[in-house]
């Protein structure tokens, strides 16, 4: 670093944070972009009160989040901004650009204690079936392969839809799964998992040769589709998810790639499964995230006590 950018700079303190955090830190390309956001707005509140990264206090900071409480933003948004700010100081101090770290000792709004939507069992199988019987047999068996993924792992979208083809080979038990931060994890698969897989394969394999005899690029993607990524879209799956909750009798605005994450996990702990073996198969960081999981728990106590305690039992 050759020196701190100048006062009136932030676009250049937003712009080298963001580069060191992708380049250094391995930060996912939505985190950074969410950094950037967040940063922008914060650079443009200043801005207006003639202020700068560089001499903002924390009663600037303050004064800010205040603001944006007043926009009506929601805690978990507030949360996130302060966040954001947090890492831009520390960096700035690290970096020797400030004497001070300004964000250090501020008190954030804190999330909210929503817990997670999620589905019944019944409802995440009526999904599986509409994606076996729903289309030509090749969506299908895509189909199929992309829910029973999903449901069996807990993955996040992202890392399902960007998986190689060189992960299935062989009939894997486990997958090796690139997380947030290229953080990789493996993650079991169930038994209807590893067949609708196989018979996936065996039809991408088939038309990737097909292809490929007619001049096209190979394409090393297990879900592959035209575009910059090769691979099918998060948007896509979106709104595959959305088209199957219709055959399934949901109402789609229940069903998104997320809930089936969060069902995957309620299911698991309502079977027993440890809350810490949950936390490694999400690819959570911290088992504070894993834990609003813990109200499956909850429920399934008290209604074991409800049943089995002598005195809980009606007259």
């Amino acid at each position: 670093m050759t020196g701190a950018p100048s006062a009136g700079g932030m676009t250049r303190w937003i712009s080298t944070f963001l580069e060191a955090q992708s380049a250094e830190r391995g930060s996912a390309r939505n985190t950074v972009l969410g950094y950037g956001r967040d940063l922008r707005d914060f650079a443009g509140w200043l801005a207006h009160r003639d202020g700068d990264f560089a001499a903002a206090d924390r009663a600037m900071i303050e004064a800010y989040l205040v603001a944006c409480d007043a926009e009506g933003l929601s805690r978990a948004t507030r949360a996130r901004r302060l966040s954001s700010i947090r890492q831009l100081f520390r960096f700035a101090y690290e970096e020797g650009w400030r004497a001070d770290n300004p964000a250090l000792r501020i008190t954030g709004p804190g999330r909210d204690k929503r817990l997670p939507k999620t589905l019944s069992e019944a409802e995440v199988e009526a999904l599986l079936q509409a994606a076996r019987s729903t289309g030509r047999v090749g969506d299908r068996l895509r189909n199929t392969c992309l829910m029973e993924l999903l449901y069996a792992t807990g993955m996040r979208v992202s890392e399902l839809v960007s998986l190689p083809a060189s992960a299935a080979r062989g009939d894997p038990r486990m997958l090796l799964v690139r997380g947030k931060g290229g953080k990789e994890r493996m993650v079991p698969l169930s038994g209807p998992a590893r067949t609708a897989l196989a018979a996936w394969l065996k039809l991408r394999d088939r038309d990737e040769e097909a292809a490929r005899a007619k001049g096209a690029a190979p394409n090393r993607q297990l879900f592959p589709a035209r575009g910059r990524d090769g691979h099918l879209t998060r948007q896509s799956f979106f709104q595959l998810i959305k088209r199957l909750a219709l055959e399934a009798g949901l109402d789609p605005a229940r069903v998104t790639p997320h809930v089936l994450r969060h069902a995957f996990a309620t299911h698991l702990l309502a079977h027993g499964a440890d809350l810490r073996v949950i936390q490694t198969l999400l690819g959570h960081a911290d088992l504070g995230t894993t834990e609003i999981y813990t109200h499956v728990l909850e429920e399934r106590l008290k209604s074991l006590v409800l049943e089995n305690h002598p005195l809980a039992r009606e007259k």
